[in-house]
């Protein structure tokens, strides 16, 4: 991508993951081994659900509509990041009959052995065709995306904090650059480069990109293939190893916002690194004062402390608010010379 001084201007950065993007990416990891560390327990609760919901059948019958690797139909991924889930699906059953015949006639090219049922059915443009795929849709994001949107959410709050550093230090071109922290990225001058499974130039002609964070997006970006479409760069932000035994670890304690409050306990999991008030406010969307004041009651109960660094003032969680976070009790503090086991 060749960005000038007006597209650098018109760059944008999804508030959050998109719902569509988010059904299609994670049918691809259901139906590959990808990344098995991090995606497999989820792969397996997902499956079980499937199961237990009956549902089996119509997301099998779905696969072949986006397949795990290759080429799968725009239409499918409406959004950049703003809609609902019910404004993206009535999008998808709005495609006009030629769009369907021409995207999957595209997809088709690229399978093996005969074209699928459900591929054929819903190339027909048949009402009850649409309205399947619509109900699939959303039967399907409320088993394998629903359920996990508190992970999502933590996950690109921190992705979204760096973005907001990396803006305020050096503007569009510096948020540009940060993105070279993911495997195989460059930036140079006006050109940002990506691992895309094919070599391709996106050309923007005037128009706003929208970056959209995945978290079931893995090792390379995607955007539309169809180049008339608004540009939508969607890039990986994967969770940790072992973030869903986390979450079901925690399930049945109170949630951290119960306890301190939403935005508190946000700000909280941000701060696993030094951050800025102003970084903070940003990744939480509150006022500059808001977070101010949430960091000082955090900081007054022990969950917080604050330094500053230069002309920053930087805000980092203690031991005590790691462990608050964890469910843990936090490690007794050493007096100096002492032994570990003196009271």
């Amino acid at each position: 991508m060749d960005f000038d001084e007006g597209a650098l201007a018109r760059l944008r950065v999804a508030c959050g993951t998109d719902p569509l993007w988010d059904v299609s990416l994670s049918l691809h990891l259901l139906q590959n081994r990808q990344e098995s560390l991090v995606y497999d327990a989820w792969r397996r609760e997902v499956r079980a659900t499937l199961h237990r919901e009956g549902l089996t059948e119509d997301v099998r019958a779905l696969m072949p509509l986006c397949p795990a690797s290759g080429y799968f139909p725009d239409f499918l991924t409406p959004g950049t990041g703003e809609a609902s889930l019910e404004h993206g699906i009535d999008r998808v059953m709005s495609t006009p009959r030629r769009r369907l015949v021409t995207e999957l006639t595209r997809l088709c090219a690229d399978l093996r052995g005969p074209v699928p049922r459900s591929v054929r059915w819903v190339a027909t443009g048949d009402p009850a065709a649409l309205r399947w795929l619509g109900t699939t849709l959303r039967r399907y994001h409320a088993v394998a995306v629903s359920p996990y949107l508190g992970a999502i959410g933590a996950r690109v709050a921190q992705d979204r904090a760096r973005r907001a550093e990396a803006v305020l230090g050096g503007g569009a071109e510096g948020l540009l650059a940060s993105y070279t922290e993911l495997p195989g990225w460059q930036w140079h001058g006006t050109r940002l480069a990506a691992p895309y499974p094919e070599a391709r130039l996106m050309r923007l002609r005037g128009r706003t990109l929208t970056v959209v964070p995945g978290f079931f997006c893995v090792r390379a970006p995607l955007t539309l293939v169809n180049e008339t479409l608004p540009p939508v760069l969607v890039y990986p932000v994967p969770p940790d190893p072992g973030w869903l035994p986390r979450l079901r670890a925690g399930a049945g304690r109170p949630s951290m916002a119960q306890l301190i409050g939403t935005s508190r306990a946000q700000l909280l999991e941000l701060l696993h690194r030094p951050m800025t008030t102003t970084a903070l406010a940003a990744a939480l969307r509150l006022a500059p004062s808001t977070a101010s004041r949430h960091a000082a009651v955090l900081r007054e109960a022990g969950l917080v402390v604050t330094r500053r660094e230069g002309n920053r003032v930087l805000h980092r969680r203690t031991a005590l608010g790691r462990a608050l976070l964890e469910g843990t009790a936090p490690e007794p503090a050493t007096a100096p010379g002492a032994s570990p086991d003196t009271p």
